[in-house]
């Protein structure tokens, strides 16, 4: 499964003002359950917020990758967020956070999640993509260089 999969240029969003961590995974519990009829926000953002409590998904380089597995979800999905400002995210590196690529996929699909997110990992690991993520204009643009990443 890649990014093209699980995104869709409605669930991206970039310049977001968000002051918070709670903040971001609220927005990016909204952004991801668009047209998602198994997934509503409340399910989405406390899925977030149990995922951050056992650690935080921030994984360097100003990057975080949200996630969890639902229930009676059906099919993997996907979110990406850009705030207008680095934040606080008690990323592992411990720089703030402006990139934030959210993943969730249904509660059985243990191999799913960790391939998903080994993906993700690998794809944002890559210092000119994430550059590019950080300057580019519109949605749109920023949703076409993920989906061919």
């Amino acid at each position: 499964m890649q990014i093209h999969d699980i995104l869709s240029v409605e669930r991206v969003a970039i310049g977001v003002d968000a002051a918070s961590k709670k903040a971001v995974l609220e927005e990016l519990a909204r952004l991801v359950t668009f047209r998602s009829p198994d997934l509503t926000p409340v399910q989405a953002f406390d899925g977030l917020i149990s995922r951050e409590r056992l650690g935080s998904t921030g994984i360097g380089n100003g990057l975080a990758i949200p996630h969890g597995r639902i229930k009676h979800l059906t099919t993997a999905i996907g979110a990406f967020l850009r705030t207008e400002s680095a934040l606080d995210f008690d990323a592992i590196d411990g720089q703030p956070v402006d990139l934030f690529f959210a993943l969730f996929v249904p509660e059985e699909a243990t191999d799913t999640h960790l391939t998903m997110l080994a993906s993700l990992a690998k794809t944002f690991s890559d210092e000119r993509l994430v550059g590019r993520l950080r300057t580019l204009p519109t949605t749109q643009t920023v949703y076409s260089l993920l989906v061919t990443a």
